[in-house]
């Protein structure tokens, strides 16, 4: 049989698998000091004083600090709920720790927790955090606040809990920060008040940051590592070399954040407003950026209010469409979204019954076959046409071998004489590479596979899979090395459906099919174990669906 209309599909999909994986897809100062005292409020924030446009962003490292002197040192208070552990400190009211208890380093349960702010070198620590600045606070841990307790803990089912921040700016603002911690969600509020109880006229700004380094190595294929905001319902993604001179953005912010391949630590105003974006990227390597608010004059006595909610935790899409603020459109898979979704909504829907998602895998990948069935079934009958006619076809090949017009005039003839459409076999198996992809898309990003068990040697569905571990390396395999048992399953399965093909007349073409179980074992050796599993069952169905209709008697 003419194996081109196969090689078209084979050959489109390593193009576009190739497309899809390789286009797909701040720092801050030592601290000062400064006052501050807790309470327990429950205000609501009032509306801020209006002003006309936003401030420019700084761009230029600040001179020396001011700030008042502080009768005390720097503290941290302690906060526990269900889902987290966060440390703050009293140097500018900021979050400096926020470890993830239901997530971990590694799969192994005795690993310790996921930490979104991570501690440098030279004390530097990421860190996110919001307050009313003035013309003497060039950094928002200028104030040392004063704070009376050390730790809050926020038990399952229980009342939200209040950390209050009390502060004087050197100019004679008074901050207070209210932070509000849930016992079963992740975003945190924020509540910011600034009184001028100066004698004179005061301007200023509320500007909210967050500082955080990338990870040194991606473990995401696709996953977008780098700050994103969301301005006029559009998302904008800058990774690292975007910041590296810099970007400034104004207009209407209705958040910011950072996201690395599973996690995301992001800003959110209550009220959105004309704004200024501004994110930079360290020497160090640090990711900085910041959302400054319009200019506020406070006359003597005159108050202004914002408030922000701080989210810190996993880039899910159903825990983020709960924000109910857009967030999810940072969960982006490209051009295969509109299909994508839906698939990973469907992928979670089996996981709840089945409790394991490597199962749960393997039952999507049984309906998507299902509901392909008529495609690929007329796919396969159109290649067994194409086989009964092969013999004719390598007659014509030899006997038009120097005259290639006239053969191909009569090869269109023979598939007229025929009823036999060359294009039959391949356009089904096009019309299914978007789901195909979009699969890709969400089982090599999803977070739901992020340390999600399997069987046996398989205890995460996000990482490649690896039977034993040996300590020496293994050519075009990433560590940990060992034998990926998976992936070699699929490429036998490849080998058996190329077996089950009828061979292409052209002699390349035929070494180039021989070739392909090859390339794609060798391409899927350092793919998520949750890929190969896809794709290990789609063969295995499709070699089924094959052999009933390429082995049945015409």
């Amino acid at each position: 049989m003419e194996k081109r209309t196969i090689f078209a599909f084979v050959l489109s999909f390593a193009v576009l698998l190739a497309w899809s994986f390789f286009f797909s897809p701040k720092e801050e100062q030592p601290q000062k000091q400064e006052p501050a005292v807790t309470q327990k409020e429950e205000s609501a924030p009032k509306p801020a004083v209006k002003s006309p446009e936003p401030t420019a962003p700084r761009t230029v490292e600040p001179p020396a600090k001011e700030s008042v002197a502080a009768p005390f040192g720097p503290k941290e208070v302690f906060v526990e709920t269900p889902l987290y552990q966060a440390v703050l400190s009293n140097e500018g009211g900021t979050i400096t720790s926020f470890k993830l208890k239901n997530y971990r380093v590694t799969p192994d349960p005795g690993s310790p927790p996921v930490e979104l702010l991570l501690s440098h070198a030279g004390g530097e620590r990421d860190a996110m955090t919001a307050s009313f600045e003035t013309a003497p606070i060039r950094e928002q841990r200028d104030i040392f606040y004063r704070v009376s307790e050390e730790r809050i803990e926020v038990e399952t089912g229980g009342s939200p809990k209040e950390l209050t921040f009390h502060g004087r700016s050197p100019d004679g603002v008074n901050v207070t920060k209210t932070y509000r911690f849930h016992p079963d969600r992740y975003p945190i509020d924020l509540t910011i008040t600034a009184k001028n109880e100066s004698g004179s006229r005061i301007n200023g700004h509320f500007r909210a940051s967050v500082r955080n380094t990338p990870p040194a190595d991606k473990q995401s294929y696709y996953a977008f590592n780098g700050v994103a905001l969301f301005k006029n319902k559009d998302l904008q993604e800058l990774d690292p070399d975007d910041l590296k001179e810099g970007q400034s953005i104004a207009g209407r912010i209705q958040w910011v954040a950072y996201e690395t391949d599973y996690f995301m630590t992001a800003f959110i105003p209550k009220d959105v407003t004309e704004a200024s974006f501004h994110g930079r990227k360290a020497a160090s390597g640090a990711l900085a950026a910041d959302l400054t608010g319009p200019a506020l004059p406070l006359e003597p006595g005159d108050q202004a209010a914002a408030g922000y909610t701080f989210y810190f935790g996993p880039r899910e899409l159903s825990i983020l469409k709960e924000l109910n603020v857009n967030l999810e459109a940072a969960i982006d898979f490209g051009w295969t979204d509109v299909i994508a979704k839906p698939l990973l909504y469907a992928l979670r829907f089996f996981q709840q019954y089945v409790g394991n998602y490597g199962i749960a895998i393997i039952l999507l990948t049984v309906i998507i076959k299902i509901l392909f069935w008529p495609l690929t079934h007329k796919s396969y009958k159109s290649m067994k046409e194409m086989q009964k006619i092969q013999p004719l076809m390598a007659k014509m090949r030899e006997k038009y071998k120097g005259n290639r017009e006239q053969m191909n005039k009569e090869m269109m003839a023979l598939y007229r004489t025929y009823k036999v459409n060359p294009m039959g076999g391949c356009l089904p198996m096009v019309i299914q590479i978007p789901v195909f992809f979009a699969l890709f898309r969400i089982l090599g990003s999803a977070i739901e596979l992020r340390h999600a068990p399997f069987l046996w040697w398989i205890n995460d569905l996000s990482a490649p899979d690896r039977l034993f571990s040996f300590p020496f390396e293994i050519p075009f395999m990433t560590p940990p090395y060992g034998i990926p048992v998976l992936t070699l399953f699929m490429g036998a399965s490849m080998f058996i459906q190329q077996k089950m093909t009828p061979t292409p007349g052209d002699a390349t073409q035929a070494k180039i099919m021989m070739l392909m179980p090859i390339i794609f074992t060798v391409m899927f050796i350092n793919f998520p174990s949750g890929l190969v599993l896809y794709w290990l069952v789609n063969n295995i169905l499709s070699i089924g669906q094959q052999y009933r209709i390429l082995k049945k008697p015409a």
